[in-house]
């Protein structure tokens, strides 16, 4: 039987990394894969970011709010590789 933790780490931390990791991936897809393929390979980074926020929060080992921590997770995720394929989207359309 384990103790409860009496000052248990924050949970944020691991929300922000995943969105920092679909940032890095939204550029590394707009700077490295031709046009046609990008909407693919965003798509495969989104499944990435899926992965590691289950990852990332289940090594908090925490039940509470579980479902709402990945649903920020992804939720940013989703928006922040939004944001980056849009823009090298507008940008590839004014070159």
């Amino acid at each position: 039987m384990s103790a409860p933790d009496l000052a248990p780490r924050g949970t944020l931390g691991g929300i922000i990394a995943v969105w920092v990791m679909a940032a890095l991936i939204g550029i590394a897809v707009g700077v490295f894969v031709p046009t046609p393929w990008q909407p693919a390979w965003a798509a495969l980074g989104m499944a990435g970011c899926l992965v590691l926020s289950f990852v990332v929060q289940l090594a908090y080992g925490r039940t509470e709010r579980f479902i709402q921590r990945i649903g920020a997770s992804c939720l940013g995720s989703l928006l922040v590789l939004g944001l980056i394929s849009g823009g090298f989207a507008i940008a590839s359309l004014l070159h």
